[in-house]
């Protein structure tokens, strides 16, 4: 890579970035999250000190000790302040260990951007009024959407979002276990069945036994609320349940008004615009009016034993406005939360910060979740499965 001279308008994101993806070049295993912990490791040593932030980049970036010196020799060709001639003929040189030092000259970047910490709190470009603005970040349409009540979404921006909201449902496949596990190829060494496995062989410690965190998928049961109040939500929370339910197998899904679908059977893989469409169709009194304590009562009735166990996570989303005998969905409540790991109620009302849970059927359900929390953009689902 050709050195990089740093000026003083030099975006510490982007070097960074570019830094990681050489020592990615080299051989040297640098994640995505390494990078974030990288930027935010900086602003916590002192930043005119060279050694200083070499130690630090080495330590937040988890570089192995046998890459050390590969990544030295990469630290030294990619944060120095001066001219390429210099680094060229340096690098030719063999490395020898020296004190640390401060930056040469005054145009110390670090510094810099230390002082931009200072004056605005946060890790960026620095400001100059006369620096060209394409080198800004700017606009972007896609951190906007995620902010975006469902609501107020255009067509277009519907079924960006429906997009999104694949990828969100995503995580949970990357989400690991708190437990260790017995594994073949795990990341942490099992002692203690190392130890058995030797007594079969004299003692000798042939092959080490090993355990990991194992990604482990929730087990959903989602039940919808498909009534009037709730159209402007429908179709992305039921999207975002289809999504679910292709990383998370194990999952149940019902829809509600005034009765009760189960909608697993008619789920169509790979085709959300078919599958919601005949939800639309067939499901009876869609649109219409809802009785939320029945409907969860004959869920109770019907689904409750085969749908619903120790480790199962039950979402209802539902602006909680309810027609019906609020006494019924107190005891459907009762009896689900007795038998399910959790109750997560999802209220897309709650994205408006005036609002209160006044309605009947809200204030009665309450007592017996486990979380209420919104649901009225994809940033409320992201922190949902985040929640699971």
């Amino acid at each position: 890579m050709p050195p990089v001279a740093m000026t003083p308008h030099t975006d510490l994101i982007t070097h960074i970035a570019r830094f990681s993806g050489e020592l990615r070049r080299t051989g040297i295993a640098v994640a995505l999250g390494d990078e974030i912990d990288a930027a935010n490791s900086l602003p916590a040593v002192d930043l005119g000190d060279r050694e200083d932030v070499r130690l630090a980049l080495r330590t937040s970036l988890k570089v192995e000790h046998r890459a050390w010196p590969m990544f030295d020799h990469i630290f030294d060709l990619s944060w120095h302040a001066s001219g390429p001639s210099r680094e060229r003929s340096e690098a030719r040189k063999p490395r020898r260990q020296r004190a640390p030092r401060p930056w040469p000259g005054h145009g110390n970047p670090l510094a810099e951007v230390a002082r931009t910490i200072a004056e605005h709190g946060r890790v960026g470009p620095l400001d100059d009024p006369a620096a060209p603005e394409a080198g800004r970040p700017g606009y972007s349409p896609r951190a906007l959407l995620r902010r975006k009540s469902f609501d107020r979404c255009t067509d277009d921006e519907l079924r960006e979002m429906e997009r999104l909201l694949t990828h969100v449902a995503r995580k949970l496949a990357t989400r690991r276990s708190r437990r260790l596990v017995p594994m073949p190829r795990g990341r942490t060494v099992d002692l203690r069945r190392s130890f058995r496995r030797a007594l079969a062989r004299d003692g000798e410690l042939i092959d080490l036994a090993r355990r990991d965190r194992p990604v482990e998928l929730p087990r959903l049961v989602v039940l919808c609320d498909t009534s009037g109040s709730m159209d402007p939500y429908s179709r992305l929370l039921l999207t975002f349940v289809l999504a679910l339910g292709k990383v998370a197998r194990r999952t149940e899904t019902f829809a509600f008004n005034t009765s009760l679908t189960r909608l697993t059977p008619w789920i169509a893989a790979g085709n959300v615009a078919a599958t919601l469409s005949r939800f639309a169709r067939e499901v009876e009194d869609w649109s219409g009016g809802t009785r939320i304590g029945e409907c969860l009562a004959g869920f109770v009735a019907d689904h409750l034993r085969t749908a619903v166990s120790g480790d199962t996570s039950v979402l209802i989303f539902s602006d909680g406005l309810d027609r019906g005998d609020t006494g019924e969905l107190e005891k459907a409540l009762l009896a689900i939360r007795r038998r399910a790991r959790r109750v997560i109620w999802l209220n897309p009302l709650m994205g408006d910060s005036r609002y209160r849970p006044e309605a009947r059927g809200m204030k009665t359900a309450l007592p017996h979740v486990d979380h209420l929390a919104p649901a009225h953009n994809l940033e409320a689902l992201e922190n949902l499965v985040d929640l699971l």
